[in-house]
C-alpha cells in the first residue's frame, strides 16, 4: 500500500496557511481602519458661534471653518431648536475665500432663547467621511431633546466593510500588477505555471470585486451608515460624480483592459513559451525557431508597453482620490504616489508570485530569481525616495513623527519595511549561491548514485537507468506537471502493460530510486481493465508517488530550499506590512493635526472650544439650593479668557445672590489661587473679562456662592485648560 498520498495534503494545508493569513490580516486592517470611524482628514477648526457659547441675540447664520477642502450639500449643516426641530434656512452657503474653506447656512430671525444643536457632516477632499455637532445657546442655556447621531460617518457595519474592502482592493492590485510583471520581466515560463497563473487572477478578481464594493457602499459610508442604502440607486447616481466616484468607475474599466491583458499573458504568451518538443503538431507547429524567437520578443514588447499603461492608470485611481490629490503639492504628489504604488506592487506582488513558483511549480531557474532580486532592488530605492517625499508632505516636522498618530504608525511601517530589506539580504545571499536547475535526467541519476553501495560497482547501471527509465518514471514533461494539465486517470492503467518488460532492467539496485515508480504500471497490469475504481485509485498512487518525488527532488537543493524559506518570511512580512498601509491612508496626516494644534494653541481641536461647567450648590438656609453655569471662552492658557456666570433657581429662573467668587488653581506648578470677581450684568449674571491662565494643565476651580449673611458655600470643579 502507498502511503506518500499525504504529501499532497501538506502542500494544500501550506497553501490553506498563506492564505488564511493573508486574508486575517486583511481583515484586521480593515477593522483598524473601518470598524471605528475613520480619522478625521478635514478637521473643523472654529464655528460662528463657537460650541458651548452663549449669544445674548440670535445669530443670522451659523457658518464652520474646516483645515481642507471639504465636499458639503444643503442637508449637511442642520440647526435644531431646543425641542428638535430644524430651523435652518436648507441652503448650504460657501464663505471659503483664499485658503479658508468655509460653509454655513442662515438662520431665520426671531429664534428664541434656548440651547441649539448644529449636526454637520462633510467628505473630506481625500474621500473620508467627517462629521460633528455642538451646541450653542441663545440668551441663555436650556434643555434640548434634539437628537444627534450617535455613530460618526464612516463608522459602524458599513465603515467595517469599507475598509475591509479597502485593504483587499491594494492586495489585490499588489498581487495582479506584480504578479504579471514577474511573469513578463523575470520569468516568461511562469505564464505555463498553473499556482502563478491563479495567483494573477484572483489578483485580479479580489480587486474588481471590492471596487464594485465600495461603489455600492459608498452612499450609506459617506451618508446614513444605513447597510441597505446600498440599493439606493439615486445615492449610487450621487457619488458617481464625485471625485472618489469618479476614480472607482474608472477603476473598473481599467480592470476590463486589465481582463484583456491576462487573457493574452497566459494563453498566447504562454504558448509561445512552451518548449519546442511540447508545441502541437499539424498546422499550429512551431516554425523557424529565429521567426519563433521575433515573435516572442514582440508579444514581449507589447504586454510590457500595455501592461504598463494600465497598472500605472490602476496607480492613479488611488493618487485622484486620496491623500496625494489635496494639501501640500498636489500636482507633485500624485505622479510620487503613482511611482510609490507600482514599486510596491513589483515589489511585494513579484514576491507573492516567487513564492507560489518555489512552492508549488516546476524549479525556478537561477537567471528568473537573479532578475527578479535586481528589480526588487530597483524597487526598493523607488520606494526610498518616494516614501522620503510623501513623509515630508504628511508629516512634515520631526516632532509629528512621535507627536501624532499618522507618524507612528509611519514609524512602525518604515521599521517592517526595514526588516523586510533585512530579510531580502538573506535571499540575495540565497540566490547568489544558486546553481541551474538540474534536468530530471541528472537528478535522478544524482539519487542512484547517492543510493548505490560503496562496495558496488554502479556506475554503468546507474547510467542505463537514466537514459532507458523505467515506465512510470517522469520524462522531462511529466516534471513539469504544474505547467500542463495532467493525462487523466486512464493514464496509469494504460501505460503499464507497455512498462512491464522494460521494468526489470530498471531493478538494478544502483538505480533504485528510479524503479520505484514502476510498480505502479505493472500492477496496472494485474488489474482488470474494466475496473474504474481500481484504475482511479491507480491514478491517485501515481499522482502521489509524482508529488512526494517532485518534493523530494526540490528539497534536495539546500540552496532553493533556503530561498523558499527566506522569502516566505518576506512574505509574512508584507502581509503586516499590507495591514499597516491601509490603516495609515484611514488616519488623518500628520501635517493636518499640527496646524489644527496651531490654530488652537497647541492643543487639539477639541481644546479650542469654551469650557462649559455646570455647577449645583446648597447654602443650606433658605433659597439656598440652586445652580451655577460658568462659562469660560475660549478656555485656553497665555489667552485674555471671558468668563460669564448664571446664577438659576430649582425651577431655573435666574436669581441674584449677595456675593460670588471664583478662584483658579493649578496645584501640579503650585500656581495660584488665582482669584475673579465677575460683575454683575443683569439679574443672575455676571461677568468677567481679561481671565488670565498662564499655563495648560488641569486647573482647580473653586466657586463660592452666598445667599445670606451667613449661608454660604464653596463648590470645587477641575477644568482642563489648553
Amino acid at each position: 500500500m502507498v502511503t506518500t498520498g499525504l504529501r499532497p495534503r501538506r502542500s494544500a494545508a501550506l497553501r490553506l496557511l498563506v492564505v488564511a493569513v493573508a486574508l486575517a490580516g486583511a481583515l484586521f486592517g480593515g477593522l483598524l481602519g473601518g470598524a471605528a470611524p475613520a480619522s478625521a482628514h478635514a478637521a473643523l477648526t472654529g464655528s460662528t458661534p463657537a460650541e458651548g457659547s452663549v449669544v445674548d441675540q440670535a445669530p443670522e447664520q451659523v457658518a464652520l471653518t474646516f483645515s481642507e477642502g471639504v465636499a458639503m450639500g444643503d442637508d449637511s449643516i442642520r440647526v435644531l431648536d431646543p425641542k428638535g426641530k430644524r430651523v435652518d434656512r436648507g441652503k448650504l452657503r460657501n464663505l471659503c475665500s483664499a485658503s479658508t474653506v468655509k460653509y454655513g447656512t442662515g438662520l431665520p430671525p426671531g429664534l428664541g432663547n434656548g440651547t441649539y444643536t448644529v449636526a454637520w457632516q462633510a467628505v473630506s477632499a481625500d474621500s473620508h467621511p467627517v462629521s460633528g455637532a455642538f451646541t450653542f445657546s441663545i440668551g441663555a442655556p436650556s434643555k434640548t431633546t434634539a437628537p444627534v447621531a450617535q455613530q460618526e460617518a464612516g463608522g459602524g457595519l458599513v465603515g467595517a466593510l469599507y475598509g475591509i474592502a479597502r485593504a483587499l482592493a491594494y492586495a489585490g492590485f499588489v498581487l495582479l500588477a506584480g504578479g504579471a510583471a514577474f511573469v513578463v520581466a523575470c520569468r516568461p515560463a511562469a505564464a505555463r505555471v498553473r499556482s502563478v497563473q491563479r495567483l494573477v487572477v484572483q489578483g485580479w478578481a479580489v480587486l474588481t470585486g471590492t471596487t464594485v464594493a465600495m461603489l455600492l457602499l459608498r452612499t450609506p459610508y459617506t451618508g446614513s451608515g444605513d447597510l441597505s442604502d446600498v440599493f439606493d440607486l439615486g445615492g449610487l447616481q450621487q457619488v458617481l460624480v464625485t471625485k472618489p466616484g469618479a476614480a472607482l468607475v474608472s477603476r473598473l474599466l481599467l480592470l476590463a483592459a486589465a481582463a484583456l491583458f491576462v487573457a493574452v499573458l497566459f494563453g498566447a504568451y504562454a504558448r509561445a513559451q512552451a518548449p519546442r518538443e511540447d508545441a502541437p503538431e499539424g498546422p499550429d507547429a512551431p516554425g523557424d525557431p529565429a521567426e519563433e524567437a521575433r515573435r516572442r520578443k514582440d508579444l514581449s514588447f507589447g504586454l510590457g508597453i500595455g501592461g504598463v499603461i494600465v497598472a500605472t492608470g490602476l496607480a492613479a485611481t488611488w493618487a485622484m482620490a486620496e491623500h496625494a490629490s489635496t494639501g501640500l503639492q498636489p500636482a507633485i504628489a500624485m505622479p510620487v504616489d503613482v511611482l510609490h504604488l507600482l514599486a510596491v506592487a513589483t515589489w511585494l506582488g513579484g514576491l507573492a508570485a516567487l513564492v507560489v513558483s518555489l512552492y508549488w511549480g516546476p524549479p525556478v531557474e537561477r537567471t528568473a530569481v537573479r532578475r527578479f532580486s535586481r528589480i526588487a532592488f530597483g524597487s526598493v530605492l523607488v520606494l526610498v525616495a518616494t516614501g522620503l517625499y510623501q513623509s515630508w508632505r504628511q508629516v512634515g516636522t520631526w516632532t509629528a513623527l512621535t507627536g501624532t498618530t499618522y507618524g507612528r504608525l509611519l514609524l512602525l511601517k518604515v521599521g517592517l519595511v526595514a526588516v523586510l530589506v533585512g530579510i531580502a539580504w538573506f535571499s540575495r545571499r540565497w540566490t547568489a549561491r544558486l546553481t541551474e536547475v538540474r534536468t530530471p535526467e541528472a537528478a535522478y541519476a544524482a539519487e542512484a548514485a547517492v543510493a548505490a553501495p560503496d562496495d558496488e560497482e554502479a556506475d554503468e547501471p546507474s547510467e542505463k537507468a537514466v537514459t532507458v527509465p523505467a515506465a512510470g518514471t517522469p520524462t522531462g514533461k511529466t516534471a513539469r506537471n504544474d505547467e500542463e494539465p495532467a493525462a487523466g486517470p486512464a493514464a496509469g492503467p494504460a501505460a503499464g502493460p507497455a512498462a512491464e518488460p522494460t521494468a526489470a532492467p530498471a531493478t538494478h539496485s544502483a538505480a533504485e530510486p528510479a524503479t520505484e515508480p514502476a510498480t505502479e504500471p505493472a500492477a496496472a497490469a494485474t488489474a482488470e481493465p474494466d475496473d474504474p475504481a481500481r484504475a482511479a485509485q491507480l491514478a491517485r498512487q501515481q499522482a502521489a508517488l509524482r508529488t512526494a518525488r517532485s518534493k523530494r527532488l526540490r528539497d534536495a537543493d539546500p540552496e532553493r530550499l533556503g530561498l523558499r524559506r527566506s522569502v516566505l518570511a518576506e512574505a509574512s512580512v508584507a502581509v503586516v506590512l499590507l495591514v499597516v498601509t491601509t490603516v495609515l491612508t484611514a488616519t488623518e496626516p500628520a501635517r493636518t493635526e499640527e496646524a489644527v494644534k496651531a490654530v488652537s494653541g497647541g492643543q487639539s481641536a477639541t481644546a479650542n472650544q469654551p469650557q462649559v461647567l455646570t455647577v449645583p450648590f446648597d447654602t443650606g438656609g433658605p433659597g439656598g439650593k440652586g445652580t451655577a453655569r460658568i462659562d469660560l471662552d475660549p478656555g485656553r492658557s497665555g489667552n485674555a479668557n471671558e468668563l460669564r456666570l448664571r446664577i438659576s433657581d430649582p425651577n431655573g429662573r435666574a436669581k441674584d445672590v449677595p456675593e460670588v467668587k471664583i478662584e483658579f488653581t493649578l496645584k501640579a506648578k503650585k500656581l495660584g489661587p488665582l482669584t475673579v470677581v465677575p460683575r454683575h450684568t443683569g439679574k443672575g449674571h455676571w461677568r468677567a473679562s481679561g481671565v488670565l491662565l498662564p499655563v495648560p494643565g488641569r486647573w482647580q476651580l473653586s466657586l463660592l456662592v452666598r445667599t445670606s449673611d451667613i449661608d454660604q458655600v464653596t463648590e470645587f470643579r477641575n477644568v482642563k485648560i489648553g
